[in-house]
């Protein structure tokens, strides 16, 4: 650590004004970060559409019950009507089953490339690497085009299951690079132990691998959930007909006459989901430490 009593005028001016500088950009960040998101959520509990700030017309929750009020009120409201409510509970809906779907399939295929990659050793490994990473490093486009054009050969209409096949090819990526990370920090000398005391492959992967990977295989199911559920450039051109989350916000979104508030009350609610999970990670991590 720098004494700054002992050091000249001119080097200590300089000293401040880097660290002003950095925490200067620090604030910067942050603040270009998080205003939009506070802003958004401010703007959700407006009565007015679009959603707006600068010009408060009351407060309000109808763009949060607006899933749930009843059918009367719900046609009253002149901006709530020319919603379709049962069409976004439906889009909704694909969207967890698409999920439900690509979850464990990306698990399934992580799990297979990471032990790949970790347990046989070739020279073919560095460019097997670069082969099943490619996916993630290819653009949603190019992926979704791709799903489509190659189903549609095969006579499978665009859908729900194109979709889930699109996104597989690259959430898979994330849970192998997961899953690698904590294979690479497991003793393989306990694997060979066990398998020279006469335990199957089989059994050694089920009793020894599979539960050390238990945390890593929960962290990266939570991240193949939420990277299927935001999922939009690939989803877009694999759909075809059908619909999901993601796609019915974007499509609100483009409304000429601007979004309505509903997708800043959706948003406000992920946000606190998201936060109030963070927080119970963190105090349930806390617990266990002070045991």
């Amino acid at each position: 650590m720098t004494d700054l009593s002992h050091t000249p005028p001119r080097r200590r001016l300089r000293l401040l004004t880097a660290d002003g500088l950095l925490s200067a950009y620090t604030w910067a960040f942050l603040v270009f970060m998080f205003l939009p998101l506070l802003l958004m959520i401010l703007s959700s509990f407006n009565d007015t559409s679009p959603p707006s700030v600068t010009e408060w017309q009351g407060f309000t929750t109808k763009w949060y019950t607006f899933f749930w009020m009843p059918e009367e009120t719900l046609r009253a409201d002149p901006v709530l009507r020319s919603l379709d409510r049962d069409r976004f509970v439906s889009c909704f809906g694909n969207s967890l089953y698409v999920a439900a779907m690509v979850v464990p399939l990306s698990l399934l295929l992580g799990l297979a490339g990471a032990v790949l990659l970790t347990r046989w050793r070739s020279r073919a490994n560095s460019a097997l690497w670069w082969v099943l990473l490619s996916p993630m490093l290819a653009p949603g486009i190019v992926l979704g085009l791709s799903a489509l054009v190659f189903w549609s050969r095969l006579g499978v209409d665009a859908g729900l299951f194109t979709i889930v096949m699109a996104q597989t090819t690259f959430i898979a990526g994330y849970p192998m690079l997961i899953l690698m990370a904590r294979l690479q920090r497991q003793p393989v000398e306990l694997e060979e132990a066990a398998l020279d005391l006469g335990a199957t492959p089989f059994r050694v992967f089920r009793r020894l691998t599979l539960p050390y990977l238990a945390p890593a295989l929960a962290s990266a199911a939570v991240i193949a959930l939420m990277a299927s559920m935001e999922n939009y450039n690939t989803t877009m051109f694999a759909k075809g007909g059908a619909c999901t989350f993601a796609t019915e916000i974007g499509a609100m979104a483009r409304n000429p006459n601007g979004h309505p508030p509903v997708i800043n009350a959706v948003g406000t609610v992920i946000i606190a989901l998201t936060v109030a999970g963070a927080l119970l990670h963190t105090f349930l991590s806390r617990r266990e430490q002070g045991r």
